[in-house]
């Protein structure tokens, strides 16, 4: 089964990429996956806890580069981070909502309430402000527990870019990357 929820919630993220989430239809995700309707069903229970899932997959895919991006040297942390977090919000939808809070048209939502995940029985994707209190808590860590305000810098400025982009940044976001470098440059 695990090969197979992969496969359909990567079928579900093509779905997003051609139309928006209203209009994808479990059928459709289930055909592009390759799997019976009744295997999706059997998976993910509702469109809902579909939806719920897609966003987990999202939030933790987020989160590995965060990890990874924590792996640079001691000084370039904090910008490495902000870095991933610009060009992880600008290449997925998903990623900028979750950070962000602001639901595109078209884009599935986080139902919080009672009973509305399905089947799985999943908890719900992070808010942003438990999405970023885990990126804080993995900056700290990689930081020896003594952050010293750069990492914050970092984390809203790369935040602010995703949102409204610096003018003439290119395919290497070098313009917010710049901004972000320049913020956080540790003190002499």
């Amino acid at each position: 089964m695990p090969r197979a929820r992969q496969a359909l919630l990567e079928a579900a993220h093509r779905a997003l990429e051609d139309r928006p989430w209203r209009s994808v239809r479990m059928a459709d995700v289930a055909a592009l996956a390759g799997v019976s309707r009744q295997t999706l069903y059997n998976a993910f229970g509702t469109k809902e806890g579909l939806a719920g899932a897609l966003l987990r997959r999202a939030s933790d895919a987020y989160l590995a580069g965060v990890d990874r991006a924590l792996t640079a040297p001691g000084p370039d942390r904090p910008a490495a981070v902000a870095l991933w977090t610009v060009r992880a919000a600008r290449q997925d939808a998903l990623i900028k909502a979750l950070l962000t809070g602001h639901w595109a048209d078209g884009l599935p939502r986080p139902d919080r309430g009672p009973g509305s995940r399905g089947r799985t029985g999943g908890k719900p994707p992070p808010t942003p402000d438990e999405l970023l209190a885990l990126v804080r808590e993995r900056m700290a860590a990689a930081s020896a527990g003594a952050p010293d305000g750069r990492c914050e810098i970092a984390l809203r400025l790369a935040l602010s870019c995703a949102i409204v982009p610096v003018p003439g940044d290119d395919a290497t976001d070098s313009g917010a990357l710049g901004l972000v470098r320049a913020a956080t440059r540790p003190l002499v």
